[in-house]
């Protein structure tokens, strides 16, 4: 399967996030704004990386176009999580946008210095969130043209 060739297809995002209230507000961008993506949900490190490497129960689970990644994770945090997506061969090429609360100049520069394609610090602010979510949406859905998947 090729990641769509055009702004319109439907992409494949996964979220990874281990706060159930950013879970849903990100769950209800989607659904708010009619975002016609995908949106699969880990909740932690280990499992985002088993996700990725279609283990155990993700042995079908089809590889995301697009990875939003919170920082601050249980088992293996996102900077540890950045650090084996863009070592791996087979998933280096899929955007990761760190999308965490934390405004630290060392979490950002760490996070680029691990190859990440975007840092955003996530509002508080309910409208705020989800007109972030949706321009995340609208830059790497309609402007940014996506590898095919592997």
């Amino acid at each position: 399967m090729t990641a769509p060739e055009d702004g319109n297809s439907p992409i494949e995002v996964l979220l990874v996030e281990d706060d159930p209230g950013d879970v849903l507000m990100t769950q209800e961008a989607f659904e708010e704004h009619k975002l016609r993506n995908r949106l699969n949900v880990v909740s932690d490190g280990a499992e985002a990386l088993a996700y990725l490497r279609r283990e155990g129960r993700y042995a079908d689970a089809v590889l995301p176009d697009l990875i939003l990644l919170d920082l601050n994770l249980p088992r293996r945090d996102g900077r540890e999580v950045l650090e084996e997506i863009k070592r791996d061969e087979a998933l280096r090429r899929i955007p990761v946008v760190v999308l965490t609360t934390s405004q630290a100049d060392e979490d950002i520069l760490r996070s680029y210095q691990l190859h990440a394609n975007a840092y955003v610090a996530k509002p508080v602010d309910f409208e705020q969130f989800i007109s972030v979510v949706r321009q995340i949406d609208e830059f790497f859905v309609s402007v940014v043209k996506l590898p095919p998947r592997g």
